[in-house]
Order: C-alpha cells, then structure tokens, then sequence
C-alpha cells in the first residue's frame, strides 16, 4: 500500500511480537477467521495517525523557523530599511495542523478503547479469560469501570475534534475578520493528548491483567519489559478496587518513557 506509517507500525508490531509464545498458541485449533478491525487493521489505523503527527510536526517545524511579524522590516546594506505589512501573523498553518492531530489521537484512542472492550468482553472456550477480567466473576467487577473510564475519555476525544479552525469569529472592528483560532485549537489538542493518555494506560492495565490468563506462556521481550514495569507499580487484580490510582500510575509511566 505504500503508506509509510502503515509500513511503520505493522514493523514494530512484528518486532514487539517476535518470539511470542501467546500467539504462536492461537495458530492451530482456534476456529475464529478474522479478528476485529480493532485488532487486524492496528497498521492501517495507527498507521495514518502516525503519518498525521509526522506532517503535523513538519508543519510545527516549519513554524519555529518563521518569521511572523506584522509589520516587516527588511534593512538594506546602505543602511536604510523597508517596512511591510502583510498576513504572516496569521496561525492558520498551526490551527489547521493542531486540529488534524487531535482528529488522529481521537482514532488511536477510539481504537485503544475497542481492544479494551474487546478483552473485557471476550471470553469464550478460545479465550481463556473471565467476563472484565475478574478474579471471582459475579462477586467482583474487575475492569468494568475502567472501560467505562475510557468510553467516557473518548466521548470526549471524538467531542472535542470538532475542528476550531473552522469557527471564524471577526474581531478589531472587522480589520481582523478572519482569524485561525489557533489558541483553542492548541489548547483543545493538549487535552486531547491527556485523554489519550488516560486511555492507553487503560488498555495496557487491561492488557497486564489479561496476561495473567495466559500464563505460563510469555509474550515478545520488549513486551514482557513493559508488562513487569507495570507490575513493579500495579498488582495484579483481586477485590474490587478503585481504577483510578491504578490508571494514574501507568500513566505516568507513559508519560515518563518508563515502559522500556
């Protein structure tokens, strides 16, 4: 397909899975065809934000080399000098980028979101788990609430993608009558970001737990790092708990590069 983010991710994936016993597991006697668009098309989708946030920092790039002075003033060797009004002010290069990335975080968390779902939900005699992940299904909930922490994380991703950039508000009597509304484009995408750090780490809360089903079976090396990292700050599931000191520790860990 030639998409460089596509090419990308499908890479990694491969990489982080090499060695996998988990998958190797599920090569023979598993009757299911395909698995959901959650799980098959990780490449594709994750691929084409990856390939957004690569525009977008080219874009950002471009921006802190710019000059964007209103007027300009050129000097010349004789010493004299030319001032010059014109539109370089203008932060529609910015709010248009800012607002194609959250547009593309509201996908990776969307996606995230269905994977969680998907494990919460998927027991069956293929799929050793139990219903949410529980310890004692029936008594306890497991990660129910957790996914409903993330439904609501991106509920309010795919609420605030809605592009600022569009909402044209004139102002200084009507000299400035179209403007980028850069600003809240920016500060919409640094919540987005926080959102969909919140809701990683509840996949990989889900993820973590989910491993302890698939015991003694080890996954790929980088993998395995990333699952005892969690550990060394999250114990594995038993009562019912609040999620939230849980999904505050791993996002922290997100935030810190501490996965491995």
């Amino acid at each position: 397909r030639c998409q460089p983010g596509q090419i990308a991710v499908a890479a990694e994936l491969r990489r982080l899975l090499a060695g996998s016993e988990i998958v190797e597991a599920h090569r023979d006697d598993d009757p299911r065809v395909q698995d959901p668009y959650c799980l098959r098309a990780i490449p594709q989708v994750l691929g084409a934000a990856s390939d957004a946030i690569a525009n977008g920092r080219r874009t950002i790039e471009y921006e802190l080399g710019a000059v964007t002075d209103n007027p300009l003033v050129f000097l010349d060797d004789a010493g004299g000098s030319e001032i010059l009004s014109g539109g370089n002010f203008h932060g529609m290069p910015l709010a248009i980028t800012l607002d194609g990335l959250r547009v593309a975080a509201c996908h990776v968390g969307g996606i995230s979101e269905r994977r969680v779902y998907w494990v919460l939900s998927g027991h069956d005699a293929h799929n050793p788990v139990t219903p949410y992940l529980a310890e004692d299904p029936g008594l306890q909930s497991g990660l129910m609430i957790a996914q409903y922490t993330a439904a609501a994380c991106v509920s309010e991703m795919q609420t605030i993608a809605n592009p600022a950039s569009v909402a044209n508000i004139p102002t200084s009597a009507g000299i400035e009558d179209y403007n980028s509304m850069g600003a809240t484009a920016g500060l919409l995408a640094r919540r987005s970001v926080d959102l969909l750090r919140d809701i990683i780490a509840i996949e990989l809360l889900t993820m973590a737990q989910a491993f302890e089903h698939q015991r003694p079976l080890r996954s790929g090396l980088d993998v395995e790092t990333a699952h005892a990292a969690i550990r060394e700050r999250v114990p594995p599931l038993g009562d019912d708990r609040s999620p939230a000191p849980d999904i505050a520790a791993v996002a922290k860990l997100i935030a810190t590069g501490g996965l491995g």
